[in-house]
């Protein structure tokens, strides 16, 4: 039951759900997440970790980035389930739909460059 809870309450939040949807996109760094968002760098980080701790999401230190991307689902048969389903659900949003347009120009290197 605590895992189940644990990845609902990780999707009750709407920038939780945001990043997973961005992430179905790409693997991204919190930098990237953040632009996409336009939050700050503690918030994002604060919200990848529940999602990371609900096995929704991965991290991989790559040189000095830090990768995020979705979990296969392997830990967790609810946070497959919903990974799965979010898939095909929301796409009609329109804060989501605008989040997809944003990120294909949304490049670490440009940011960092700044």
């Amino acid at each position: 039951m605590k895992e189940f809870t644990q990845v609902m309450k990780a999707l009750s939040d709407p920038t939780r759900v945001k990043i997973v949807k961005a992430l179905q996109v790409k693997t991204l760094c919190v930098c990237e997440i953040q632009a996409a968002l336009n939050l700050a760098q503690p918030t994002i980080s604060k919200h990848l970790k529940v999602l990371e701790d609900a096995g929704l999401v991965i991290s991989r230190k790559c040189g000095l980035w830090v990768n995020y991307s979705l979990a296969d689902g392997t830990g967790s048969p609810y946070a497959a389930t919903l990974l799965g389903n979010l898939k095909h659900w929301l796409q009609n949003e329109p804060i989501i739909a605008a989040l997809m347009e944003k990120l294909p120009s949304i490049s670490r290197e440009a940011i960092c460059r700044k």
